[in-house]
């Protein structure tokens, strides 16, 4: 039990909503801050648009809850800042939008737990900066497996702005001394969609944008505790993602069949997912527990 303060952005989204309980089990003390309210026991939300900076800077110092009254001080910074906040993709605000509210808000916050002292920050960046996931029309990987070194190259506003959040991230690591941890998040499934794999298993193509890749949103949490207590690593990018390839045949075969002229740059395990979690697995120990094969019939 860490009992670590964190500010968490983004917890009543597709992912925070999972990844919030897994770091209470672990004992955090957490705050909530989002444009909607999250309903779980212990956990508050502070509601503030984190485009403008001064209520992004209010969100580092406020009080987790009422309780805190009790104690006679005024709210300090967190430990650590997760900042999951977004337009979580295309085609749900308009370009421009989606662009300006993903980089302003993770410039804010980044900003803000920087100046105030937090020496702890992970952000949400996207497996859509490896560049096929929104593109306009068919376009290949460079190359296999798809590893942190990868020349990220989008052409959609979503994966540009994760770019972007990328390199505010490694500049206010260089600048402050701090570590800022970026996970570029793979396709987020929860525990209820997993019905929607045969439909994958039928149809392998219609997987490629996501590199036949996932990331159970309960496997998400483990990687963000696992962040938040892996020290000293300045900026770092991390793939997260599950071990396993979503198809029911050897990942080699799988892109022999589908990506025949994208090289292959290591050996890569039988079912090994093209988008890898090898970082992950090695640097910060990351052990998935939901395989899709737990829950899905792979035939």
């Amino acid at each position: 039990m860490t009992g670590k303060r964190v500010v968490f952005t983004g917890g009543t989204g597709k992912a925070g909503r999972h990844v919030l309980p897994h770091l209470k089990s672990k004992g955090y003390d957490l705050l909530n801050v989002d444009l909607k309210p999250f309903d779980y026991p212990g956990i508050s939300t502070l509601i503030a648009d984190l485009t403008h900076s001064g209520q992004a800077f209010n969100a580092m110092t406020t009080h987790f809850g009422f309780d805190r009254f009790e104690g006679g001080r005024p709210p300090a910074a967190p430990d650590a800042v997760v900042h999951f906040a977004a337009i979580p993709r295309v085609l749900i605000e308009p370009d421009n939008e989606t662009f300006r509210v993903n980089t302003v808000s993770t410039y804010n916050v980044i900003e803000a737990a920087a100046k105030l002292g937090v020496r702890k920050i992970v952000i949400a960046s996207s497996e859509t900066t490896y560049g096929v996931c929104f593109a306009e029309g068919e376009k290949d990987f460079r190359c296999f497996p798809l590893e942190e070194d990868y020349d990220t190259d989008p052409m959609d506003s979503y994966g540009l702005s994760k770019v972007v959040n990328e390199k505010t991230a490694r500049a206010f690591a260089m600048r402050y001394g701090i570590d800022v941890y970026a996970l570029r998040i793979a396709n987020v499934i929860e525990p209820h969609e997993y019905d929607m794999f045969p439909g994958f298993l039928a149809n392998l193509p219609s997987r490629k944008r996501n590199a036949w890749g996932y990331i159970d949103a309960r496997d998400l949490g483990e990687i963000v505790h696992l962040a938040i207590q892996k020290d000293g690593l300045g900026f770092q990018v991390f793939n997260a993602v599950n071990d396993t390839v979503t198809a029911n045949i050897p990942t080699r075969e799988l892109l022999s069949r589908y990506c025949p002229n994208v090289r292959i740059t290591r050996e890569l395990g039988e079912y090994e997912a093209p988008l890898s979690n090898k970082k992950a697995r090695e640097v910060l120990g990351f052990q998935e527990a939901h395989n899709w094969r737990k829950y899905v019939n792979a035939g």
